[in-house]
């Protein structure tokens, strides 16, 4: 297994770069934690979990990937960086809360990381202009 850092991740300066280094190429409907998912539940809603994940919001600026420019205006999602199990919830793992190990991003580009599919990602849209659509007017 590949570990992924952020003090890696951070030494690449573009979105597409870091999107590259982070995505995974999982299968989608595949099952992560099954009839055991109430386990991840109850770890996302801990107060350990919610102090650092305001932590990693704060030092990635609250950039997609943390990449300036690149603000999230909805609802911020922190991604492990290396994909937890069951057994890291249980025995309580260092990729659970070091910050090492997880990334500010938008449900979308989460969604891209884990299947692979680029065509999942928000790309910026153009700055209007005054008049832009009525190009006799310019």
């Amino acid at each position: 297994m590949i570990v992924r850092k952020y003090s890696e991740l951070s030494r690449l300066d573009t979105f597409d770069e870091r999107f590259k280094y982070l995505k995974l190429c999982g299968e989608v409907g595949k099952e992560t934690f099954g009839f055991d998912r109430f386990l991840n539940q109850v770890f996302y809603k801990s107060a350990e979990w919610k102090s650092i994940r305001d932590f990693v919001i704060v030092r990635d600026n609250g950039c997609d990937l943390g990449v300036d420019g690149y603000d999230i205006y909805g609802k911020i999602l922190v991604h492990h960086i290396n994909p937890i199990s069951q057994k890291d919830i249980e025995t309580k793992s260092e990729f659970l809360l070091n910050p090492e190990y997880l990334i500010t991003t938008t449900h979308s580009t989460h969604n891209a990381i884990h299947y692979g599919d680029e065509n999942l990602l928000v790309h910026s849209t153009t700055e209007r202009s005054k008049n832009d659509t009525c190009p006799w007017r310019k």
